[in-house]
């Protein structure tokens, strides 16, 4: 009996693996929802930004679902209406910073969370959600919430008790997990510890973060959602004279060490001020670059011990073993050709995420009680919420379309 059961646990771990694995699938609709920080189009824009252009699967489309002050059981009441609109066949949550009530658990208000995520999970089974990530909430900041640390640690154990439920709802439902809370909390203790508690990375009022620790919610999601982080290799050979790149990438020309490449698969770029809450000050403490965002370079045949590398308007000196081992240009190259095409499609995400808000929380929510009273108008609700679908796919196949092939340089020369 007792091994029969094991046999019988050993399938079931099987089978939640097997599920959490699959990650996303070339045509994939996604679907990012959760509270105001959600709606805020920070983290929801950078993850846009690295499913459209970093490209882990072909022709994935978004649609960020945010809506401000809402609770996992305040979606769960409007998800089979707000959201079908969009046939998602992938969906991320992340609920609990507004489920908690800003105060200490109750073991009333951890039942509520519990039996909200886990109808959630069960209905988005129902509507064909093929691949579900629950996350957890993210953390407080441990000096800025209510301008007092004793708040924060407060709180922030209201959210991590909240962590835990998430995961266990899950496991039990055999869905995937993000640990939103644990990879903020780690970044940030650790982003202070440098910069000191001035530095705020969830946001100058505790709660809604910005680009910093919203890339720290992004990075969570993305690596929940199976994205192994190869952006692509370039290879260059200087005693055969010979350059290749991998898919995604295209060898024009080579000549004299330096390699021409057309890309169409772009690396993560960052932006802002090193010192302040931007995307740039962040990668310090993350592991994104290292885990979603590897764009190698690998010379071999250098004769001298270092080797310059010149790419975009930054040169930079590296040492042969490391070349023949591969750096990672996005990491060593923060300012670089991607830059500037890398930011015109992030505008163009952000403008149809902009459109996305009163989309499903104003044109197609309001509706529902129209079809309620007068289901003889079912027709006209139908065109009207086509019409906004088909206003939001503009701007969708726009951003698309700012996915433009990026040609550079990159020159190697003995140092």
């Amino acid at each position: 009996m007792l091994r029969r059961l094991c046999a019988l646990l050993a399938v079931l771990v099987l089978i939640s693996i097997s599920h959490a694995a699959e990650g996303l699938k070339g045509g994939d609709n996604v679907a990012i929802i959760g509270d105001s920080i959600t709606e805020q189009k920070l983290y929801s824009v950078y993850m846009e930004d690295y499913l459209l252009m970093c490209k882990p699967a072909a022709d994935l489309k978004t649609c960020q679902f945010g809506w401000s002050g809402e609770t996992s059981w305040g979606f769960l009441a409007r998800v089979n209406n707000d959201m079908t609109w969009f046939h998602p066949t992938v969906a991320t949550t992340c609920y609990g910073m507004n489920d908690g009530g800003y105060s200490p658990q109750t073991p009333d208000k951890a039942k509520k969370y519990r039996d909200s995520q886990k109808a959630i999970v069960q209905q988005m089974k129902k509507m064909g959600v093929k691949l579900i990530v629950v996350g957890s909430p993210g953390c407080v900041d441990a000096d800025t919430f209510h301008k007092s640390t004793e708040a924060a640690v407060m709180y922030n154990k209201t959210l991590a008790s909240e962590r835990d439920i998430a995961k266990e709802v899950a496991q039990e439902e055999e869905v995937v997990f993000a640990d939103v809370y644990d990879t903020m909390f780690d970044a940030m203790t650790k982003a202070k510890a440098k910069l000191g508690s001035n530095y705020a990375f969830a946001g100058g009022d505790g709660v809604h973060p910005g680009p910093n620790g919203q890339l720290a919610m992004a990075y969570a999601f993305l690596k929940a959602l199976g994205c192994d982080g190869n952006i692509g290799t370039i290879t260059i050979d200087l005693s055969s004279g010979k350059a290749e790149a991998s898919e995604g990438h295209k060898v024009l020309s080579y000549q004299d060490g330096a390699v021409e490449i057309e890309s169409s698969r772009y690396p993560f770029c960052f932006y802002g001020d090193a010192g302040g809450q931007s995307t740039r000050s962040a990668i310090e403490f993350l592991p994104f670059n290292e885990d979603l965002n590897r764009f190698k370079l690998v010379v071999k045949g250098a004769k001298g011990d270092e080797v310059k590398v010149t790419w975009g308007n930054t040169e930079k000196i590296f040492a042969k073993a490391d070349l023949e081992k591969g750096i990672n240009l996005a990491a060593e190259f923060i300012d670089n050709p991607f830059s500037g095409p890398f930011m015109k499609v992030q505008q163009a995400i952000q403008a149809q995420q902009n459109l996305e808000t009163p989309l499903h929380k104003v044109w197609v929510h309001n509706l529902q009680p129209i079809r309620e009273q007068l289901p003889e108008a079912r027709e006209q609700t139908d065109e009207i919420v086509a019409v906004a679908a088909k206003k939001r796919q503009k701007l969708a196949d726009a951003a698309s379309a700012a996915v433009v092939p990026v040609k550079y340089t990159i020159r190697i020369e003995a140092k």
